[in-house]
């Protein structure tokens, strides 16, 4: 047995099913490890950010690490945005990454760089293998540090891959139960209190409040005092739809979140950190809240938050069952017709998506009105831009349909933002996925005119718009040449009978929604 058959070995014990991967010569034995130690899906990608961006969206459906195999420092910088996305959410990844021999490095070739400077900006846990005795040993603490939520990275030296280890017996890894991070009493017990005061209340929320046991404990809590519920702008997963409690999404721009959230007199996250704004823009405040508020932050993510939840419930008197009145009920948008607009594409989506699919949404500009419409329809899983790094959406989408097969997966997705990890289309025709992506096509960096105009410059010159205009993609051409079926359409009813007829089929669709 050499180095790279029993990292595998050891991965497979502890339990991870999948790897993501764009190998190169510095992993061949791990490639070729494959073949003997089978109990691990490899799936390709054409681009290091597909592989992260699908380990995260498997990772997160799946709640158990996915790895990724990576080729030297600029494979790992290649995947880096992906990660940034992973890190936000607390996804559990475990990376290995290929390193020149050991012996080579001295010489400095081409391609070597300080993996661990880039692995430590987005790991939680990181580490260079010192020899080939110590690769069972380092595997098992990298994938039992990703299980606690976080990424993890190896790097392993090539040489070190090669090697023979001798015959090694079965271990006893397996991915640990991620420890609770318990909530401190008193936090718990202000907050209750809080809540008593019958003062104008929001609560913002995310991680495993948003789960279907934290929205569960919340619509008790709600039935016992007043309040408004909020969920994160990029929330890395949450359950929406008819039969959760009504929930609003805290708005991207800055000034409309600060003008929403001044009416409470008392602002309580709970499984999140205090929202800010996404850049720093003159005379506007980085934070939504004010001194004038009492707020209070348990960003407890993982599922101690479920126990200060239930406890919160406990001091307040929830009643075991919600009053049904605060569950939103099923009541969808009607199909719109005419021409395709933004809004108009939303409808259609919200109004058309089937029971228990997995949304990935990053449709940026275009997503802000389906938001609003979510409360009332058929009950789904969504997933998010949760780092703000885009071009997560279409990978993020494959790896959660790798996670659930069962499931109907759609990427609600912009188009520039598609651009950078177009590739995941191939990853998706080549594993027969059952993805519908859903491009907002208008031909524009959309987020970015917008941020221009906020800037103060309403009227652009010409090498201004040179830089937000994505016209000339197509998209038909660019979803066909990699195995996808793909259409294109302009009118509100012919996304519907698109949108039904690749959620009829097997494997992945793409539709161009030109507004």
């Amino acid at each position: 047995m050499n180095g790279a058959e029993l990292l595998l070995k050891t991965a497979i014990e502890a339990g991870v099913e999948v790897c993501f991967s764009n190998p190169g010569t510095t992993e061949m034995p791990l490639v070729n490890a494959f073949d003997k130690y089978p109990g691990i899906r490899p799936v390709l990608g054409l681009f290091e950010g597909v592989c992260t961006g699908a380990a995260d969206g498997y990772a997160r459906m799946a709640q158990k690490p996915a790895m990724v195999l990576l080729h030297l420092g600029p494979g790992f910088g290649n995947g880096i945005a992906n990660l940034h996305n992973a890190k936000r959410a607390k996804t559990p990844l475990f990376n290995v990454v290929g390193e020149h021999a050991s012996w080579h490095l001295p010489y400095d070739p081409l391609l070597a760089m300080d993996i661990e400077a880039l692995a430590g900006s987005v790991s939680q846990w990181f580490h260079t293998v010192q020899g080939p005795d110590e690769i069972m040993s380092d595997t098992a603490r990298a994938i039992a540090s990703a299980g606690k939520g976080g990424i993890s990275t190896l790097i392993v030296p090539c040489d070190y891959q090669w090697s023979d280890v001798g015959e090694v017996g079965d271990g006893e890894n397996s991915i640990p139960t991620p420890d609770k991070q318990p909530v401190d009493k008193e936090l718990i017990k202000t907050a209750a209190d809080l809540l008593l005061t019958k003062k104008k209340c929001a609560l913002i929320i995310g991680g495993q409040a948003a789960s279907k046991k934290g929205l569960a404990t919340l619509a008790r809590i709600k039935s016992a005092v007043s309040c408004d519920l909020y969920y994160e702008t990029f929330p890395a997963r949450i359950e929406q739809g008819a039969g959760y409690p009504d929930m609003s999404r805290l708005p991207y721009l800055p000034e409309m979140a600060i003008d929403l959230l001044k009416q409470y007199e008392i602002v309580l996250c709970l499984g999140v950190r205090e929202p800010v704004s996404f850049f720093g823009y003159p005379d506007m405040p980085s934070l939504f809240t004010n001194d004038t508020q009492k707020k209070l932050i348990i960003e407890t993510r993982d599922e101690g938050i479920l126990d200060a939840l239930n406890d919160i419930a406990a001091i307040v008197k929830a009643p075991d069952q919600a009053d049904p009145e605060l569950l939103s009920s099923y009541n969808p948008p009607s199909i719109p017709s005419g021409k395709l607009d933004g809004a108009k594409a939303g409808q259609v989506v919200a109004a058309l998506q089937p029971e228990n699919a997995i949304v990935m949404e990053e449709a940026i500009t275009n997503g802000f009105v389906y938001h609003l419409m979510i409360n009332n329809i058929r009950p789904f899983t969504m997933l998010t831009l949760t780092g703000g790094a885009i071009g997560q959406g279409p990978a993020c989408a494959a790896g959660a349909a790798i996670a659930c097969p069962d499931r109907p997966v759609i990427d609600y997705q912009a188009d520039g933002s598609a651009m950078y990890t177009v590739q995941s289309l191939w990853t998706q025709a080549r594993e027969n996925l059952n993805v519908t992506t859903l491009i907002c096509s208008n031909r524009s960096y959309d987020i970015l005119n917008m941020e221009m105009t906020r800037s103060g410059n309403t009227s652009p010159g010409d090498s201004a718009k040179r830089m937000t205009d994505l016209t000339g993609i197509d998209w038909v051409k660019m979803g066909e040449a990699q195995g996808v079926p793909s259409v294109s359409v302009h009118t509100c009813e012919a996304l519907a009978e698109a949108f039904e007829k690749s959620l009829a089929e097997e494997g992945p669709h793409l539709i161009e929604m030109q507004i």
